[in-house]
């Protein structure tokens, strides 16, 4: 299933068993969600403690002075959750019994301990998660193959984030389909004219090129004009940073279950006058295209005569890509 022949003009897709075996999504979880970097917020929403969530594993961020701390949000004695909703404290105490942990994750005291032996050692203090942060956003890993700035570097080199970027919404939608296919169709400009006919119209489909790299890749949109409509970079295995005139739009992809996906949308504008123009003026209208046909796309695959495709060699450099991450990941 996973034996994605290096050369696009030679191989064919994952086979639809991946998009429809339930052992395999949960298998996926592990294996490629647990090993990479996911969004977990922006330094704005965390002036003190904010609980989160990455693989139904409870995480909490801790800000420490100019430090943001992520780790876990259970107790090490029975196993209480620790912080319930986003508040103010120098530190945390588990309100089961007591236990004391600063902001480090360190274990401070406990009651009625005294008499027990070997205490306190390392595995009273709360496990710690890797964290880093890209200017506001802040990321996670529960066991990272490698560090953020492999996932981040070609971005980071392209796009130098606005001083004035500035948080103006966020919005969940909940698809019927699996989460690689959101990914894929995201990861192809081919579909364009024939889904979105007004995105078509703000830009040249001809000039549409993809880079690829090596956790991420970048796809670059002009207007009829020649000048910049886009910069969509897709950060393996379910983030996209759409890089528009007028800010940016954040999409992060959340696998609900084979046939079930979340996405969420953070919209974030740097100039106001830009708002509602060019080829990231009418998201929602796009965002609804590209559902619907995700959407058939899981009915379709379910069919006993598909199996796998090919790929166009010309066109869809970012989903063969995608697949031979996945097919990396999962072996």
């Amino acid at each position: 299933m996973f034996d994605i022949h290096p050369d696009i003009s030679q191989a064919e897709t994952l086979s639809s068993e991946f998009y429809i075996d339930e052992s395999v999504f949960y298998e996926s979880q592990k294996k490629i969600f647990g090993r990479t970097w996911q969004f977990a917020g922006t330094t704005d929403e965390v002036s003190n403690l904010k609980p989160i969530n990455i693989l139904d594993t409870p995480l909490v961020l801790a800000k420490d002075g100019e430090n943001i701390n992520c780790f876990s949000n259970v107790c090490t004695h029975r196993g209480a959750f620790l912080v319930e909703k986003k508040c103010q404290a120098n530190g945390i105490r588990c309100r089961y019994h007591g236990r004391r942990i600063d902001l480090q994750c360190k274990f401070l005291s406990m009651p009625e301990f005294e008499e027990t032996k070997n205490f306190p050692s390392e595995k009273d203090d709360l496990p710690k998660v890797s964290c880093n942060v890209w200017g506001k956003f802040i990321f996670a890993s529960l066991d990272p193959v490698a560090p953020l700035d492999e996932f981040l570097s070609e971005m980071r080199k392209a796009v130098k984030l606005s001083e004035n970027l500035k948080f103006a919404g966020a919005k969940d939608y909940r698809i019927n389909a699996h989460w690689a296919l959101y990914c894929e169709n995201y990861l192809e400009g081919f579909h364009v004219p024939f889904v979105h006919p007004a995105l078509n119209n703000e830009i040249d489909y001809g000039t549409y090129t993809t880079e690829l790299f090596r956790y991420s890749n970048l796809q670059t949109a002009y207007d009829d004009n020649g000048e910049l409509a886009a910069l969509h970079f897709f950060i393996f295995p379910n983030m996209m940073f759409n890089f528009y005139p007028w800010g940016l739009s954040l999409n992060i992809v959340r696998p609900v279950s084979p046939n079930k996906t979340t996405v969420s949308y953070f919209t974030f504008v740097s100039d106001e006058t830009k708002v509602g123009k060019g080829a990231g003026g009418d998201l929602e209208t796009v965002e609804l295209e590209d559902q619907a046909i995700v959407e058939s796309v899981q009915k379709g695959i379910r069919s006993r005569f598909y199996d796998t495709g090919r790929y166009s060699p010309t066109r869809e450099q970012g989903t063969h890509h995608f697949h031979r991450l996945i097919g990396e990941f999962m072996k």
